[in-house]
């Protein structure tokens, strides 16, 4: 929301990616920028590339998965850059696999990250702006695997599913109170560090079934920037302007296009 007075944002997941986007367009639209991750060094590089262009940052470490990290990492980052303006919820984790094949300690790591730490972000962002009378902005980056669930990622497409219920009860909590809750529902992005470390041969069975299931149908990807940009417009957007859910994916190649039979 457009103000003349200097603004904070938090951004988790920042260290590549979407996450590191979403920091750097925000920084470069003014924007004091608190980076949370668990690879400092990759944090560190985001940071650095934010103050050659002149903006404000804090590197913070943050272990989401860890309930009382969530709360030392805000009060962190409040007292690095100031009364938070912005949160930007985007770190996810995502252990691939059947269900079966999952174990109890990733499926609470997921969980955890994915949802809880969510929570109690917004719990606290909330309580803050609210203690201020400041107006502010909830943006929650979920998945397209909640409109179109994909096998071998049940975990991830339930916490989506409950980042989504959150963001959307958040929304009837805090109407007119200037506090707006928005979910960011990305398609294929690239470059992001979300596969790291996948084993070849489990993406492999995944995209398979993917394809069976009429999932995938081009390996087109946008880039992350285009979701930063998004971001970016709805934590700059006038008083009074509402947004719920904001879907984006990539364009497909000119080839699946329909033109009537002829080629």
């Amino acid at each position: 929301m457009t103000t003349s007075a200097p603004r904070s944002a938090i951004v988790t997941g920042a260290s590549s990616g979407i996450g590191a986007a979403i920091a750097t367009v925000l920084a470069a639209r003014g924007f004091a920028v608190a980076l949370g991750g668990r690879r400092t060094e990759k944090l560190s590089d985001v940071a650095k590339q934010i103050e050659s262009a002149g903006g404000r940052v804090a590197v913070l470490a943050a272990d989401l998965a860890d309930a009382a990290a969530v709360d030392a990492f805000f009060d962190a980052a409040e007292a690095a850059i100031g009364p938070v303006d912005v949160l930007v919820n985007n770190a996810g984790v995502c252990v691939p696999g059947l269900l079966q094949e999952t174990s109890p300690e990733a499926i609470q790591a997921e969980i955890a990250t994915n949802l809880v730490a969510p929570a109690l972000l917004a719990r606290r962002a909330i309580a803050s702006l609210l203690a201020r009378g400041a107006r502010g902005d909830l943006v929650f980056v979920s998945s397209e695997n909640v409109v179109a669930p994909r096998p071998f990622q049940p975990v991830y497409t339930a916490t989506k599913w409950g980042l989504e219920g959150l963001a959307r009860t958040l929304r009837l909590e805090l109407d007119g109170t200037g506090i707006r809750s928005v979910i960011v529902r990305p398609g294929p992005t690239f470059p992001t560090d979300f596969a790291r470390g996948w084993d070849p041969g489990l993406v492999k069975r995944l995209l398979e079934s993917w394809k069976s299931w009429g999932l995938q149908r081009h390996l087109r990807w946008m880039p992350a920037s285009a979701v930063a940009e998004i971001v970016a417009t709805i934590a700059t957007a006038p008083a009074g302007v509402q947004f719920d859910v904001i879907q984006l994916g990539p364009e497909a190649p000119a080839g699946l296009r329909i033109d009537g039979g002829k080629r």
